[in-house]
């Protein structure tokens, strides 16, 4: 990042003090508004969170101009977590987009005024179809409030222009109400990790919740030692399959140890006549079947090892599988 010897002067005119309080200024206001939001949260969102629960369809978020942003923001948010939604750009309402809304769905309108033309047309096919109106706004009364079943009214606070027009203060606030509802709602359906990741297909989010044993080495992949084999035999199977560590099981597939490298090196003047059971590290850190690939990752950085075995989930005994951090890295996990 430049620091202010480097920064293009002109960004300094006015000092770079001032420049940063500017910053600030916005940055403050914005957060007094999110925490005014917060405290002054009315029972009007578990009101607005039953209805929405209730619905058959989906919920359609409208909005228009800077709240037209926020509201296909927040269709996404609510999509991607658990509850069926679609944006309804407010002017293209009036001119056919209408058709999208179906009796069963639900109606979220933004609109900071509560007064916008093209809001009464929306409002009167709603109507038509009994499709429940969720209202945020600033401003009650006002037409959108007044015809509303729920209004989740903005606290009274100034936009961060100068000017008190540009939205800023309001439409950050509609999208921290946004998320609210739609974190509440996927508590409340109780949206598993493995339905975020159908959701999540692709990208970082999806990969941090892949479970390991979407990648994991098993099968004739996974460096198995008895606790009576000679120690050259498990340093060859350390050497062919590559891991730098080999399990040492019992006849049932039970883990009873752990043989590394560090290992091998610490017995290096015994390892003649020794046998895995008298070089195995009893008691390793293992994952456990069902684990997320950030918790592997998580355990193997902590730990400062390169791989884990991974245990069944039933007895957390029987060895089914090998995550090696190369694995996590190369997926772009992390």
């Amino acid at each position: 990042m430049s620091d202010s010897t480097t920064f293009p002067s002109l960004a300094y005119s006015a000092g770079p003090d001032r420049v940063v309080a500017m910053g600030r200024a916005v940055i403050a206001a914005e957060a007094e508004a999110l925490w005014a939001l917060g405290n002054e949260l009315s029972p009007s969102f578990g009101y607005a969170i039953a209805t929405l629960q209730q619905i058959k369809g989906s919920i359609c978020v409208c909005g228009l101009g800077k709240s037209g942003h926020i509201a296909r923001k927040i269709a996404s948010t609510l999509s991607a977590t658990g509850t069926p939604s679609l944006f309804l750009h407010a002017g293209e309402a009036v001119h056919g987009d209408l058709g999208v809304l179906r009796k069963g769905d639900a109606l979220l309108i933004l609109s900071n005024s509560g007064s916008t033309r093209e809001l009464g047309t929306i409002i009167q096919y709603a109507g038509w179809f009994d499709i429940p109106i969720i209202a945020i706004t600033s401003s009650l009364p006002s037409r959108l409030a007044d015809a509303a079943e729920v209004c989740l009214l903005l606290p009274d606070r100034p936009e961060a222009c100068p000017y008190g027009s540009a939205p800023t203060t309001s439409t950050s606030m509609m999208l921290a109400i946004g998320d609210a509802l739609a974190i509440t709602l996927m508590k409340l359906k109780g949206t598993t990790a493995e339905e975020l990741l159908r959701f999540h297909p692709g990208g970082r989010l999806g990969l941090d919740l892949v479970a390991i044993e979407a990648f994991m080495h098993r099968g004739v992949e996974m460096p198995i030692v008895t606790p009576r084999d000679p120690m050259s035999k498990v340093i060859g199977t350390i050497s062919d399959k590559g891991f730098g560590v080999a399990a040492v099981v019992d006849d049932d597939g039970n883990l009873e140890g752990v043989i590394t490298d560090g290992d091998i090196r610490r017995h290096a003047d015994a390892l003649g006549k020794a046998l895995a059971s008298e070089v195995m590290t009893r008691n390793p850190r293992v994952l456990l079947e069902g684990m997320l690939a950030r918790d592997a990752l998580e355990m193997l950085s902590n730990s400062r090892i390169t791989s884990l075995l991974v245990m069944d989930a039933e007895t957390e005994r029987r060895v089914v599988g090998l995550v090696h951090i190369h694995d996590l890295l190369r997926l772009g996990i992390g």
